[in-house]
Parts: C-alpha cells; structure tokens; sequence
C-alpha cells in the first residue's frame, strides 16, 4: 500500500461494497449512510495550521451542520438505551 503525498491527499471515487455473502446487508448499510450523510467532507473548514490557535466559531457551526445526521442518530440512540430499560422496568415493577 503506498501512502502518498500525506499533506495533499487525492481521493478516488466514493466507497464501494465489497464482495460478500451477504450483498443485501452491506446495500442497506450503504443506502444508510448516502441518508445521514449525503454530502462529503467539507476539508476547506479544516485547516491544520490554525490548529494551535483554535477553530473559528463560524466552522465549528459548519462542521456541527455537517454531522448533523449522526447527531441526531446519536442522540435517538441514546434516548433509546435509556427509555427502553426504563419502561420495560416499569411494565415489570407496575403491573395493575
């Protein structure tokens, strides 16, 4: 595997299922990520050397808009592991 040039990398096209058994598994795995995440990485917003003197608010702003869809998959997921339980203990301990 070469590495390249690190500090100007060149990107092929986008990710392609691999090969597999199981090809309807890795289409949906796919498909949900083109959804939570359509556009690719804004890489202007990041810049290295202004990385001691810190991140500007305006692309902080950017790049929290650009995550948005894990965001909010996160913030689902977390509201999940702690309802789930906390209703399922409530069916249990309640039963009327």
């Amino acid at each position: 595997m070469e590495l390249g040039n690190i500090w100007k990398p060149t990107y092929g096209p986008g990710p392609e299922a691999p090969g597999s058994s199981t090809p309807g598994l890795v289409a949906m795995a796919h498909g949900f990520l083109r959804l939570v995440q359509p556009n690719a990485l804004p890489t202007e917003l990041i810049n290295f050397e202004q990385f001691q003197s810190g991140f500007s608010q305006d692309s902080i702003n950017e790049l929290l808009l650009y995550e948005l869809g894990f965001l909010v998959c996160m913030a689902i997921g977390v509201l999940l592991i702690i309802l789930v339980p906390l209703v399922g203990c409530c069916f249990c301990c309640c039963r009327c």
